[in-house]
């Protein structure tokens, strides 16, 4: 019951997360937004780790899971953050749907998991035309949003190598532990490219939007989010924890379409149709060659 409960929180927050995302730097810039993000992240997972009485470890294998865990938090989530003004709010998580797959192949050279065979190969040929259906309309938009879209399929690629990593080092920390030490490698980093990049400026104004916005990644997206996806790598496959984003891509685009005004064209929607369906197909093997 834990373990449904933290998936189905994680499939709500990243369901919204693009969105806050997009709004979190209309004001202020990509880079200070997602570095306001963290530190209130940081903050509140600290207050988490002091409540739990629980210890930062600072053994081999645990200093080698923070820096796995940075890994997406830092590079991955920066890149996220850039890509995002390009595009619409809804396209970051049909991209980042893409990242089982991509989990897949990388399990399947480094953890040894049976990611691979004849249904699996299926649903990557229908990825990858979902995708190119989405960079055709990328391409309607304007040069910008095609560059939006590399952005997003390299964050995706990080994130994907991340979540691998940490599996492979096995240090059995709890989830808590883990995103809040590769928070503290993660935050110097944000704080030494917005003194980089912007000069460490504030903003003169910044929007109500844009506060809330901040405010719940920091406080919500951020410790909830990233503890509760960690938790699930803990006691569930890679593969397994990376088909959230099945669910995902279909919440986020009509929520971009309804809410923040977003195209929605017949071709978006059959692009990211292809994927979901991929990724259902996919989904659906993994089940089979891994019952649970």
């Amino acid at each position: 019951m834990r373990i449904f409960l933290a998936y189905l929180g994680v499939v709500l927050i990243w369901s919204t997360t693009p969105l806050a995302i997009k709004w979190s730097s209309v004001d202020v810039g990509f880079v200070f937004g997602v570095t306001a993000r963290m530190c209130i992240g940081a903050i509140c997972l600290f207050l988490l780790m002091l409540l739990a009485r629980q210890p930062l470890r600072l053994n081999r294998k645990a200093l080698q899971t923070y820096l796995a865990v940075a890994l997406q938090l830092y590079l991955s989530m920066l890149i996220t953050y850039w890509g995002a003004q390009y595009i619409p709010s809804g396209w970051v998580s049909v991209i980042f749907g893409l990242s089982p797959f991509m989990t897949a192949f990388l399990a399947a050279a480094f953890l040894k998991e049976r990611s691979l065979g004849l249904g699996k190969l299926i649903s990557y040929v229908m990825g990858i035309i979902g995708l190119l259906v989405m960079f055709n309309s990328a391409l309607e938009i304007n040069e910008l949003a095609m560059q939006g879209m590399l952005a997003m399929l390299m964050a995706t690629f990080l994130y994907s190598v991340s979540s691998v990593w940490v599996k492979r080092i096995r240090a059995e920390l709890p989830a808590l532990t883990q995103i809040s030490g590769g928070m503290l490698l993660a935050l110097p980093a944000y704080l030494a490219t917005w003194y980089w990049l912007d000069a460490a400026a504030l903003p003169d104004a910044v929007s109500q939007q844009t506060q809330l916005a901040i405010l719940y990644l920091g406080m919500i997206a951020t410790p909830i989010g990233f503890a509760l996806f960690y938790y699930l790598l803990i006691y569930l496959p890679a593969t397994s924890v990376a088909m959230i984003t099945l669910i995902t891509p279909v919440f986020s685009l009509l929520l971009g379409y309804f809410v923040n005004q977003e195209p929605l064209t017949l071709k978006i929607a059959f692009g990211s149709g292809l994927i979901v369906l991929a990724l259902a197909i996919h989904a659906s093997t993994d089940r089979r060659q891994n019952p649970v």
